[in-house]
């Protein structure tokens, strides 16, 4: 399990080649050390020692970036550049309007800079502070720190999520924040009416007497092959809805053929759904895909809130894992006894039992019927506990994960 102290902390061996920031972000990003520079020469000198290599492994933390620049000493110096990281009133804002806006989710998404969001996350007049411990610190920047800046321009180009980590949150903690806020969207832009689609359940189209005889099998295909494009007809069904369901009818074809089993023969119309959600990695973050959350958890009574924490309970673990979020259930006596102390050995803290749950303030494991750990984690002070990690028969393991 990542934690968000891990998220919060990325070291760049390599850096992107060049110098030059080819992105408007990147460029943003030295304009802003330039325009505090009163030393042309030196921020050249600096632009000389990124190109040559002097900028050892950047480390970036909230609020600030670290490295050792090699100059005319042996012995390298400690330069950084600190920017001023966000307070949690500022980053609920900040997510807030990213979720509501479908534009800038997909930006980000796409990792680019949202232009809405430039003004807030950018580096502002003055903000980006640096500091060297060469003696050449009467007129900042010095060239050491002018060589970080060029460098750390050249990771923004290639990861924005890096600029967002300056700010004071990390990667995965975002992501895990805006599909719950996005969830919430979805909720309140859920129609009033559903679409008058009629159509028959597979199952009864499918139901015949006789068939007649199959012509010899061909060889099944290496992978499935992606559905053709469907143009938009305000008169037919959502494009999307129709990619989904073709990609999704072929992955199921292919598995005929190569396993002759249904992979989804067995289940209940809600547990397809949430299979069905669980597809993409970022379901349920962008525009499109807040539609076919919608839709799903329209035909199935479900609100979309309640069908992300499912999808994301499948990608950690399939049927297994949704059963352990959504039956409480009663186990013997033996795996808590020997749970417990083992967490306690590895410093993991006093879980408090019940049911099949174990429980330290934002973090709990959940046995499943399948003797698998299941691991969660909420807030503090909030019973929103959503899955995370993957599974283990070893309650430590899984809590780490």
């Amino acid at each position: 399990m990542i934690t968000a102290r891990d998220d919060r902390r990325r070291t760049f061996e390599t850096v992107p080649a060049g110098v030059e920031p080819v992105s408007w972000w990147g460029r943003a990003w030295v304009s802003a050390l330039e325009s505090v520079s009163r030393d042309p020469a030196r921020l050249a000198r600096g632009r000389v020692y990124a190109v040559e290599g002097h900028v050892d492994a950047v480390t970036i933390t909230p609020g600030r970036i670290v490295a050792y620049v090699r100059g005319s000493r042996p012995r390298p110096y400690r330069t950084e550049l600190s920017l001023p990281a966000f307070a949690d009133a500022e980053w609920r804002e900040l997510l807030e309007e990213v979720a509501a806006d479908p534009t800038a989710l997909a930006a980000l998404l796409e990792r680019e800079v949202p232009e809405s969001l430039a003004e807030t996350i950018l580096p502002g007049r003055g903000e980006l502070a640096p500091r060297c411990s060469c003696p050449d610190v009467a007129r900042p920047p010095c060239k050491h720190a002018a060589a970080l800046c060029y460098r750390a321009a050249r990771l923004l180009d290639a990861d924005p999520f890096v600029l967002l980590l300056l700010r004071g949150r990390g990667e995965r903690e975002l992501l895990d924040e805006l599909a719950r806020r996005s969830a919430a969207h979805a909720t309140r832009e859920q129609p009033d009416t559903a679409p008058d689609f009629p159509g028959v359940p597979a199952r009864a189209a499918l139901a015949r007497t006789s068939l007649p005889l199959l012509p010899a099998p061909l060889g099944a295909p290496a992978s499935v092959g992606l559905p053709p494009a469907y143009p938009a007809d305000p008169a037919a069904p959502d494009p999307l809805a129709l990619d989904q369901l073709a990609a999704d009818a072929a992955a199921r074809a292919l598995a005929l053929l190569t396993t002759a089993e249904d992979p989804t023969g067995g289940l209940t119309l809600w547990q397809d759904a949430v299979r069905l959600a669980s597809a993409h990695p970022t379901a349920g973050l962008t525009g499109a895909a807040r539609a076919l959350y919608r839709d799903l958890a329209r035909a199935t009574g479900r609100s979309t809130t309640d069908l992300a924490r499912a999808a994301a309970a499948w990608r950690q673990g399939g049927l297994g894992a949704l059963a352990a979020l959504e039956e409480p259930w009663d186990p013997p006596a033996g795996p808590f006894d020997r749970a417990r102390p083992a967490l306690l050995a590895a410093s993991q803290g006093s879980f408090r039992p019940h049911r099949n749950r174990l429980t330290d303030r934002t973090r709990q494991l959940r046995l499943g019927r399948d003797a698998l750990w299941y691991g969660y984690e909420s807030r503090p002070d909030d019973e929103d506990w959503w899955p995370t990690g993957r599974p283990s028969p070893d309650p430590v393991t899984a809590l780490l994960r």
